[in-house]
């Protein structure tokens, strides 16, 4: 049976105009970010589907998004795919953090799973993503059993965050990119459509 898994990044905030680290900070949409969102709705870009099922990580800025894109479906939260937690980091600029040793000293070992003063470390992070994915595919294996009868394929389509996609999509693909898995992450109000059969992610392909 196939089945889709539809994966979207939040619209434009403030915290991405001022160019700010922020994760756990539940900022909201900025004006641009919805006029944006709108645009891409008339575009037709967004996937549906009559029986899909709804979620986001419970932050503002991604119930405002879906609801933007969808209306005021029922939705889910799946906590685990909030943001990356930046602690001290969290909601300020590069020019504010250049000139802090432990900043530096961050950027050089993130990858090895430095975690930023009183924040989250990516090893961390990924394990609470991968914990979410876990929980939203329960679900939709659901909703496979539920459809697997009907001639529409099943559709869950989450709203979150751009750390969160790369980590997932990182995961399913990890040769895809393998000296720089940022590349996974779309600009704010897009995404991807995890294309799978079976239970198993096969193909995928942008917003």
């Amino acid at each position: 049976m196939k089945s889709q898994i539809v994966l979207i990044r939040h619209g434009i905030t403030p915290g991405n105009i001022k160019k700010l680290y922020y994760g756990s900070t539940d900022l909201p949409l900025a004006s641009e970010g919805e006029k944006r969102i709108r645009e891409n709705v008339e575009k037709g870009i967004y996937p549906f589907s009559t029986e899909a099922e709804y979620y986001t990580s419970g932050m503002l800025r991604t119930d405002q998004t879906l609801r933007l894109i969808y209306g005021n479906k029922p939705r889910e939260a799946i906590h685990d795919f909030r943001e990356l937690h930046f602690g001290e980091f969290e909601m300020k600029s590069y020019q504010e953090l250049n000139s802090r040793p432990e900043y530096r000293d961050w950027c050089n070992t993130f990858e090895d799973g430095t975690p930023p003063p009183g924040g989250e470390s990516i090893r961390d992070f990924n394990i609470r993503v991968q914990s979410g994915l876990r929980q939203m595919l329960s679900r939709h294996q659901l909703l496979m059993l539920k459809l697997r009868h009907h001639e529409e394929e099943a559709m869950s389509i989450c709203v979150c965050h751009g750390g969160v996609i790369c980590s997932i999509l990182n995961s399913i693909w990890p040769e895809k990119y393998q000296n720089n898995f940022y590349e996974w992450i779309p600009g704010p109000g897009y995404g991807y459509i995890l294309k799978m059969k079976d239970g198993i992610f096969v193909d995928y392909e942008k917003l």
